[in-house]
């Protein structure tokens, strides 16, 4: 589901305090690359991300998407995944809640969860050791179960 206006406008103003702070340009490109992102659901690779641009006529290389999406997530306006691949899976990660995921072998499936006991025990865990855990990731690999004839 595509982001409300008022959380794009929040989105794109820390984007563009970034920028000015690391003394980038704005360029067009760069806030185009970041609406696209912010108009899709669920995960993306570069490549989809790229063509997607393309087919909209945006004129972006490779190389500006690539370097865009190191700066969101730099600024924690997206997420970076290795789900086991070769290739890099993204997704936006502002005002969305935190979630993990379930890893299909053998098919590029992805299933999503949130469950509230990760969250005590991040918790826990900055009382016990008196530190702030900034992100976590959890990955579990799964494979759907052997049918038998009789089930």
């Amino acid at each position: 589901m595509p982001v409300k206006p008022e959380v794009f406008e929040q989105v794109l103003q820390i984007f563009t305090a970034y920028l000015e702070k690391k003394s980038l340009r704005k360029t067009p490109e760069r806030f185009a690359i970041l609406e696209e992102i912010y108009s899709r659901d669920g995960h993306f690779d570069v490549e989809s991300l790229y063509i997607s641009m393309k087919n909209k006529n945006y004129r972006v290389s490779r190389a500006t998407v690539y370097n865009t999406l190191d700066l969101l997530v730099e600024c924690d306006l997206v997420t970076k995944h290795q789900f086991g691949k070769n290739m890099a899976q993204y997704e936006k990660s502002f005002g969305f809640k935190q979630h993990d995921h379930i890893l299909m072998i053998g098919s590029s499936e992805v299933l999503e969860f949130c469950d509230p006991r990760i969250q005590n025990i991040k918790n826990t865990l900055e009382e016990m050791f008196d530190i702030d855990i900034l992100h976590h990731t959890l990955y579990f690999f799964a494979k759907p179960k052997d049918k038998q004839p009789n089930d």
